[in-house]
């Protein structure tokens, strides 16, 4: 890192910093399970942290706990438009496009669907995101977000990781390498050191 302030440039040794981020999109696969929902293209879920704040996710892997509240599988509290979202129990859902979610009683004629909520979805720059230790982004200035009509979801889908193992494995053992050649500069500086100053004394 280098040393601000100083009269000559320098440097000095690593420092902690946040790791970076990839925003891309994962490929999608379908699932069929009603409470399954992925974020097509640019976008995020609301839910409320463990600490109570607003964090955005893409895991789109939905249950509900005993009273019907509409939770991820972490067991945070998914956020629609106006809170967080209960549905009566033993119902058949429907999740639209928009976020939408409707259901229909068991025994009831399907001569319509009954709307319980809309499942908050925003999408804030990426560069207004910090991403927290628990796994989930949040905006840097603590704000909330207001929803997005742009962002939709696909029914019935997971979002995968956009990471490629072959990719993040050849990246890896790049770094390993560079990693090995500086040790093994700083240590050809250091044996050059060490025989100047046999010299000089000798001297």
């Amino acid at each position: 890192m280098p040393v601000q302030g100083a009269i000559l440039p320098t440097r000095t040794f690593v420092v902690d910093s946040t790791t970076g981020s990839d925003f891309g999109e994962g490929a999608i696969q379908h699932t069929g399970r009603e409470l399954d929902v992925a974020v097509q293209g640019q976008g995020w879920l609301v839910v409320k942290a463990a600490d109570g704040s607003e964090a955005f996710t893409r895991n789109g892997s939905l249950q509900m706990d005993e009273n019907g509240l509409l939770l991820t599988r972490d067991g945070l509290t998914v956020q629609g438009d106006s809170g967080p979202i209960s549905i009566p129990p033993g119902s058949n859902l429907a999740v639209a496009k928009d976020g939408t979610i409707s259901l229909l009683p068991e025994g009831s004629q399907p001569i319509g669907l009954t709307t319980v909520g809309r499942l908050k979805l925003v999408n804030p720059p990426a560069t207004d995101l910090v991403r927290g230790d628990d796994g989930l982004f949040r905006m840097k200035s603590g704000e909330q977000v207001t929803a997005d009509p742009d962002v939709s979801l696909i029914s019935g889908a997971l979002e995968s990781s956009n990471v490629n193992v072959v990719d993040a494995m050849v990246n890896m053992i790049s770094l390993a390498r560079q990693f090995d050649m500086q040790i093994k500069l700083l240590e050809r500086a250091e044996s050059n050191d060490s025989k100047a100053s046999q010299l000089l004394a000798a001297n």
